[in-house]
Order: C-alpha cells, then structure tokens, then sequence
C-alpha cells in the first residue's frame, strides 16, 4: 500500500500550500511585497516578499484563513488571490467581511471533495491572538484540523494563536501527523507575544508527541522576534530537533504520513 505523503511548499509569512492526494490547501495568503502596512492603531512592516506568487500557486481547493482584519494574516494580494479558491473556510466575522467565505466556530465541521473525489473533513479549533483578555483588540482567529476519509488526523494549522486550554483540547480531540504552528513570537503591543513563542511550539510538541511540527510565520516581518533558527535552537536544547521540520521558501518538500515510525519528519524524494 503507498503511503500517504503531502508536499508542502513555504511561500512566506503564514502562507503554505498544502498538497494532499487529490486536495489542494493554502493557508493565509500573503503576496504583497515588502513594505509599511496598516493594522488599526498600529503600522507592521514587511521585510521580504513571496516567494511565489498567487499565479504561480495556481488554483486550489480551499483556503484555511484564521482570520481576515490583520495585513500579515490576508493582504490585498492575498484578497484578490481568494477568487481562485473554491472554498475560503475562515472565521463567522471573517465570512461576514468577505463575500462567499465560510464562517466556521470551533468544532464546526465542513467536508471538501478533492479532485479526484476524495473526501476530507476540516475541523475548525479554537485560537486566542496573544494573553486572556486580548480577542476585543486582536479579533476572532481560528485554526483547522484535516481528516482523511478514513478518520485519520493528517494536520492541525493552528493559525495565529498562543498556547492555552483551546489548543491543549485540540491535543485531546485530534492526533495529527503534522502540527503547522505559528510561531515568530509576534510582539506588536508591548510585552506579551500574540503568536507562539518557542515555549508555546514546545508545549505544542508535548501534546502532539506523534506529530511533526512545521513552523510558519515566523519570518518576513519586523515584528517576528523569533526566527525559525531560534526555534530549531530551543528544540535542540530539550533533545526535540527531530520533532521540528523547518522549510525553505518557495521549495517543495515531500513529506510521509505514515503512522509507526515515530515522530520526526519522514523525507521523501
């Protein structure tokens, strides 16, 4: 029997396409170039662009969107791209703001038919942008969970979020074979971080003890203050190296599925 495998390509910031069999995923589309950008109160800035654009992307099934009001997470290319999606799943005040989108609340479950008529299931999860308290000012956010036909756990997008009980929940409900955490330790409001930090993708990787992790967003703007290298170091440290796949912009990486071979990512050619 082949063994299922996904290729995962890194465009930048939080964007990744995701190739399952027959099933073509992108999270947060970003495809703006570097530049100063407006969020609210606040001005965030872009250090490096795309590493491939929407046309070269091409189309895909469904866009996993964890939330639509920061310039980081969905920018003015990244809109325009969403008309070559078939499904956009996102957040309920999301799926308000953007025509055709589909709101999803924690736990709420959509199917996608891939092209090959295959059937998956997304799961939304839940997600808080920083500490308790912070949702009035950094707005809904939600993360995803894919399930193969079979009832297999394949990913967890945990979209912008810290660690907290909803995504400890997520480690009870689901056992994914690859865990896609934002990281970057995000920091635009003072001291606390509103994406993971490396304790965060640490504790990530304790309640996901099968899974591979594959750290996005952690680069390409200014207000990342951990790098993917910082990250890979603190794995390194705790003896967790192999738990963390770090990826190359704009290089497809053929990755293994298969469950029994323990954790750490399984490379194919």
């Amino acid at each position: 029997m082949t063994e299922p495998t996904v290729h995962l390509t890194l465009v930048g910031g939080p964007t990744l396409l995701v190739e399952l069999a027959g099933l073509r995923l992108l999270t947060d589309p970003t495809f703006d170039p570097p530049g100063a950008y407006a969020s609210g109160s606040v001005t965030l800035t872009k250090t490096s662009g795309p590493a491939l654009s929407a046309e070269a992307i091409g189309p895909v099934d469904a866009v996993l969107l964890s939330h639509d009001q920061h310039p980081d997470n969905l920018d003015r290319g990244g809109r325009a791209s969403l008309a070559g999606a078939q499904r956009v799943l996102t957040t309920p005040a999301g799926a308000r703001r953007l025509p055709g989108a589909d709101g999803l609340g924690p736990w709420e479950r959509r199917t996608l038919v891939g092209r090959d008529g295959s059937a998956w299931t997304v799961t939304a999860t839940p997600a808080r942008h920083g500490p308790p308290g912070i949702e009035p000012i950094a707005g809904d956010v939600t993360g995803f969970v894919v399930t193969d036909a079979g009832g297999a756990d394949l990913l967890y997008v945990t979209g912008d979020t810290v660690w907290f009980e909803g995504a400890a929940e997520v480690s009870r409900r689901f056992r994914p074979r690859l865990v896609v955490p934002f990281a970057g330790s995000a920091r635009t409001r003072g001291a606390f971080h509103l994406t993971m930090d490396a304790n965060d993708a640490l504790e990530t990787a304790h309640a996901f003890p099968d899974a591979t992790l594959v750290p996005v967003h952690d680069q390409g703007w200014a207000h990342f203050t951990e790098s993917a290298e910082d990250l890979a170091h603190a794995f390194e440290v705790l003896g967790q190296r192999s738990r963390l796949l770090v990826l190359e912009p704009g290089q497809r990486t053929a990755v293994s599925l298969a469950r029994g071979r323990g954790p750490g990512p399984q490379l194919r050619g």
